[in-house]
């Protein structure tokens, strides 16, 4: 015996009898649910077994040929169907507490007893009316990508070009401007050294024709004395005394050469503000940034007033409890709170970082080599003496000390992070706040022998940043 499988269309009827247009979005958003897709298969999704008849029933009405309730039309397959192994009775129940078929007495005295059990046509009903529900969701949700796939994503596109566009325009307006400014600048400077060259270049003329003029007068003065000395009879030797010395004044008058700053190309034709916060933050920012990452703080010359981190890049001031005598080193500072890099530098350009943002009180700078390391004098006092160069900051001011001479800095935000470069080739020592692309100090120096990285810390903590 065989039945034919009635089927449900997936979009239900209106109640005029034409199909509803699922694709208005008002419709779509009221068929519309928060709930997963999934979950409306499980027992447990929110309805009750009796809104479920119910919904189903009626889903039924609207969408079957007819309305009557045999297992064919309640799209059952009808055909030879298990039977119940203990009661060999037909499997036309539903227990949902094991989630398997049973037949009616399984329910009442069987095994299923007192669980929750459902006629196998309405479990079916059920299922089928979760699959329609679970199918129109699936084309709501198709419909959403469509429309963001159609709108919103085409419309972010377009967004993202013209956003796109704008910054390339924004990048090469600002590089031509930087280009455009380095290059009258460029211009400006070297027209300023040619001029200077030119200036100094007529001065060694000048003092090359004057001095050659005198040379050659001092000569022939000299010639002519040496020849009256040896030409001269002794009579006549005695009555010329006057005109040798008008001679002799003569050659006096000449004066003595001297050197001359006007002599030397001024050190300054070259220097500009611009060109220097700009190179100062080619050096600092750009690929190699924070200079080299084998520059670390020298365990041997670390105070006792301060400790030393594992990684050899942070030193920390210590309160009088936490302080250790460590081993003698001639290297060693012993009163002051100072600590020198590991890396000498006597030759090319150089440049790091410290992390000064945690110290109230702190040097940073440079010095030689040769700086003193014992005892509480100025001698061992970094910016006290000639051996060392470096920004200070203690109790809110800053300067630049060097020799016992200080230089107060102007400062407007609190630096957290401060730039060091040293360019031997130029004897310059700069000193730069990264946060806000300031040069803080610079100072042109000449630098006779090798220099090392110098600090001091006197509260909390700096750190060598790579």
């Amino acid at each position: 015996m065989t039945e034919e499988l009635t089927t449900c269309d997936l979009v239900c009827p209106s109640p005029s009898g034409e199909p509803e247009e699922t694709s208005d979005p008002e419709k779509i958003r009221g068929l519309y649910s928060e709930q997963p897709i999934f979950s409306l298969l499980s027992d447990s999704g929110g309805r009750q077994a009796g809104d479920t008849a119910m919904s189903s029933s009626s889903r039924c009405a609207a969408t079957s040929p007819t309305a009557a309730t045999s297992d064919t039309e309640s799209g059952i397959f009808s055909g030879k169907r298990d039977l119940c192994s203990e009661h060999e009775s037909e499997l036309d129940w539903f227990c949902g507490t094991e989630q398997k078929l049973i037949c009616s007495q399984c329910s009442t005295v069987g095994s299923c007893h007192g669980h929750a059990v459902t006629p196998l046509a309405t479990r079916v009903t059920t299922v089928r009316n979760q699959l329609v529900d679970v199918c129109e969701k699936m084309q709501l949700q198709a419909l959403r990508i469509e429309r963001f796939i159609d709108q919103t994503l085409t419309a972010k596109e377009q967004k993202l070009q013209a956003a796109a566009s704008r910054a390339r325009e924004h990048v090469l307006a600002q590089v031509s401007a930087v280009r455009e400014a380095l290059e009258e600048e460029e211009q400006r400077l070297l027209e300023e050294v040619q001029r200077e060259e030119e200036r100094v270049e007529q001065c060694l003329l000048t003092q090359r024709a004057h001095w050659s003029q005198a040379l050659n007068n001092l000569s022939q003065t000299r010639s002519r004395l040496v020849h009256t000395l040896t030409h001269t009879p002794d009579a006549q030797l005695v009555t010329n005394v006057q005109d040798i010395a008008e001679r002799v004044e003569e050659a006096e008058g000449v004066g003595e050469p001297c050197d001359t700053d006007q002599l030397n190309l001024n050190s300054g034709c070259n220097d500009s503000k611009l060109l220097r916060g700009l190179w100062a933050t080619a050096v600092l920012l750009g690929p190699k940034a924070y200079g080299s990452s084998h520059l670390k703080f020298d365990e041997k010359t670390v105070s006792p007033l301060l400790s030393l981190s594992d990684d050899f890049c942070t030193l920390t001031f210590l309160h009088k409890k936490a302080r250790q005598s460590p081993p003698y080193n001639p290297a060693r500072f012993d009163c002051w709170p100072n600590a020198l890099g590991s890396l000498s530098m006597s030759s090319g350009t150089h440049s790091w970082v410290v992390d000064v943002g945690h110290s109230g009180a702190f040097k940073v700078g440079v010095c030689y080599a040769s700086l003193e390391r014992k005892g509480s004098g100025n001698e061992a006092r970094l910016g006290y003496n000639n051996h060392s160069w470096v920004l200070s900051h203690y109790d809110g001011d800053y300067s630049f000390c060097h020799a016992g001479k200080r230089v107060p800095l102007h400062v407007v935000k609190r630096p957290q992070r401060i730039g060091l470069l040293l360019d031997l080739p130029s004897q310059t020592l700069l000193f730069y706040e990264l946060d806000s692309n300031t040069v803080l100090y610079s100072v042109t120096q000449h630098f006779s022998a090798p220099l090392l990285p110098a600090c001091a810390v006197a509260n909390r903590s700096i750190t060598i940043l790579h």
